[in-house]
């Protein structure tokens, strides 16, 4: 369902891929009366956003894409949700509008080290749409600055935050993931293909070997955006599987930047982590020595 008429925004068109994002960016956008209409992406929206979904295509549906696009007057176009599945494009064979296209296709998709994301939204642009990103439309979902929750860190939080946020960068620069775990001063986990979740599993397995050791809780886990990244597309995020996770490893908390990371199913997520016993703070600037002294 699309939200109450803007005069002062064009229709937005919502490409939805898995998670609970989509759903939750499409009532914030109904709360504040934006136009939308939403694209499940076919083998990886689930049933939340396909129930409400205008259109559900495949990733060789190009032009069935833009067809859409345009008979719905969207000319600005968020890309929100995780893609998990190898991209299926045998639907190219049915889809005119994609074959008509596939030199403009494959000269914006080949070469260079931009990110597969960052070519998908090249191939938006060539075709004159605005791709734009959770800031511009629903930017309460964004971490705040500060500690966000009721837990406060210690000291020694602070100085294995800056450790993290050190190796989350130098990850970035590799374009290998982005987050990072510190525990007592050393880095215990690098983020790679695995994902966030397996990492911090893969601490918790650590922990109950022995070969991460500690007091109670103790350790943080830093998501960062890679330096340069394009903050429309595939921003950190964290919700309440993250926390659980978190506590599990036995670590004292999670450190995302303040308007660069998503805060999924956020009063959850807050709760949560108050339940738990682990903060959750939201830091500025894109240099270590610019977090705030505790």
């Amino acid at each position: 369902m699309s939200g109450g008429a803007n005069q002062h925004a064009a229709r937005l068109a919502l490409i939805a891929g898995n998670g609970s994002l989509p759903c939750q960016i499409a009532d914030a956008l109904q709360k504040a009366g934006r136009e939308f209409r939403i694209v499940a992406i076919k083998g990886e929206a689930d049933q939340k956003t396909r129930d409400r979904a205008q259109a559900e295509l495949g990733w060789g549906e190009i032009g069935r894409l833009y067809k859409f696009l345009k008979s719905n007057g969207c000319r600005e176009i968020l890309l929100i949700g995780g893609v998990s599945k190898r991209p299926d494009f045998t639907s190219i064979l049915g889809d005119f509008g994609t074959l008509k296209r596939l030199p403009t296709i494959i000269r914006a998709l080949a070469g260079g080290d931009d990110s597969l994301l960052t070519k998908v939204i090249r191939l938006f642009e060539v075709e004159g749409y605005r791709v734009v990103g959770i800031k511009d439309v629903a930017p309460q979902l964004l971490a705040a600055s500060g500690v966000l929750g009721n837990r406060q860190p210690t000291d020694s939080d602070w100085r294995d935050l800056e450790l993290a946020l050190t190796a989350t960068r130098k990850l970035g620069e590799l374009d290998v993931g982005q987050a990072a775990v510190a525990v007592g001063g050393r880095v215990v986990a690098l983020e790679g293909a695995e994902g966030t979740d397996a990492m911090l599993e893969r601490c918790a397995d650590l922990k109950r070997n022995g070969r991460i050791r500690g007091r109670g809780q103790s350790g943080v886990l830093v998501k960062s955006a890679k330096p340069g990244q394009d903050l429309r597309v595939d921003l950190p995020t964290v919700g309440p599987r993250t926390i659980e996770l978190a506590a599990a490893a036995g670590l004292s908390g999670i450190a995302v930047e303040a308007e660069g990371a998503l805060i999924a199913e956020k009063d959850d997520t807050l709760k949560k982590a108050d339940t738990e016993g682990v903060f959750l703070v939201g830091f500025d600037g894109v240099q270590c020595g610019e977090i705030p002294d505790p």
